[in-house]
C-alpha cells in the first residue's frame, strides 16, 4: 500500500494536484495523508484585545482542522474510491519540516503538490514552498503544473547525464508508475562528446537493464543547454510527465537552481517528479 502526503492551503492548485494523485493511483491501494501546515507569527494586539481568551494559535488550529474536513468532504463526494483511505494532519510547523518528519514517521513513498501556476508564456514558476520542497525533501515529489488537467499517463521524460549511479530506491516510483499505466520512458542524454564514454556506456547498460520490462527509448541530441534539450524534446514530442533525479552538483541542480532559472523560468508544463538522492537512496547502486 502506497503512502502519500498531499499538502494543501486549501486552494484550487493544491486540490488540482490532490485530484491529479486520485486519478492516477485510481487502480492502488493507498493511504492518503492530507496536511495543511500552519504557522501563525504575527499578532493582531486589537484582536487580542477584543479577544483575550482566543490565541491567534487556537484560532489558526481550529481553521486548519476544519479546512481539512472540509476537504475530505469534498475528496469523498467526487471521488469515492474504495481502495483510498485518508488521515487528515493539522499541524503547526514549517512544510518542509512537517513533510521530512512524516516521510520518516510514516515510511512515506511520494508527496504530491501543486506548483505556483502559469505566466502568460506558459511557463510554470514553481512556488517558494515548491522549491524548498523539492530541494529538501527526503522522498520523490510529484509537483502538478497549476490547472493542468488529468490525462492518461502514455509518455514519460527522463533526461538522463547517465554517468551517475543509479540506485534502485531512485528509480521505484518511476518504474512502478510507468509499470501501472503502461507508459513508456524516454530517456534522454545530451552528448557533450563525440561518443559515450564508459561509465555512460555502464549508465545505459543499467537503464535498459533495469526497465527491461518497460518500454524505454533513448534519445540522444547534440551539445546544448540541458533546459534547451528538455524545452526542445517536448515540442517535438507528447510528455505527459518529466522526471529528473535530483544528485547533488548534477546538471540538474544547475538547470534548477540557478538564479538566471528564477528569472526566465522554467517550461515544465507536465507533472514533474523529482528523486532525491543522497539518503533517500538506501540500496546499493545498480
Amino acid at each position: 500500500m502506497k503512502r502519500i502526503i498531499l499538502p494543501s492551503d486549501f486552494s484550487e492548485n493544491a486540490y488540482n494536484a490532490i485530484s491529479y494523485a486520485l486519478q492516477l493511483f485510481k487502480d492502488e491501494k493507498c493511504t492518503f495523508y492530507l496536511l495543511n501546515t500552519y504557522t501563525p507569527v504575527l499578532y493582531d494586539s486589537e484582536y487580542m484585545y477584543h479577544n483575550p481568551t482566543v490565541s491567534l494559535d487556537e484560532i489558526y488550529s481550529s481553521n486548519s482542522k476544519k479546512g481539512l474536513k472540509r476537504l475530505e468532504k469534498r475528496i469523498n463526494k467526487e471521488f469515492n474510491n474504495p481502495k483510498h483511505r485518508f488521515e487528515k494532519l493539522s499541524v503547526f510547523n514549517f512544510l518542509i519540516d512537517e513533510i521530512n518528519f512524516q516521510i520518516e514517521e510514516k515510511n512515506i513513498d511520494l508527496v504530491v503538490m501543486g506548483t505556483k501556476g502559469a505566466t502568460g508564456a506558459q511557463e510554470i514558476l514553481f512556488g517558494t514552498q515548491t522549491i524548498h520542497t523539492i530541494k529538501k525533501s527526503k522522498c520523490p515529489v510529484l509537483a502538478i503544473p497549476s490547472d493542468y488537467e488529468f490525462k492518461s499517463l502514455k509518455n514519460i521524460l527522463l533526461p538522463s547525464d547517465l554517468s551517475i549511479g543509479f540506485r534502485e530506491n531512485q528509480l521505484e516510483i518511476l518504474k512502478n508508475i510507468a509499470t501501472k499505466n503502461k507508459a513508456n520512458i524516454h530517456i534522454l542524454h545530451v552528448m557533450q562528446d563525440a561518443e559515450l564514454s564508459k561509465i555512460q556506456k555502464d549508465g545505459k547498460a543499467t537503464l535498459t537493464n533495469y526497465f527491461k520490462n518497460n518500454s524505454i527509448k533513448f534519445h540522444f541530441l547534440g551539445d546544448r543547454d540541458i533546459q534547451e534539450a528538455i524545452n526542445e524534446f517536448q515540442k517535438d514530442h507528447k510528455v505527459d510527465m518529466l522526471s529528473m533525479i535530483n544528485n547533488k552538483h548534477s546538471f540538474f541542480e544547475n538547470l534548477f537552481f540557478k538564479p538566471v532559472v528564477h528569472k526566465i523560468g522554467f517550461h515544465v508544463k507536465v507533472p514533474f517528479l523529482v528523486v532525491p538522492s543522497g539518503k533517500y537512496s538506501g540500496s546499493g547502486i545498480l
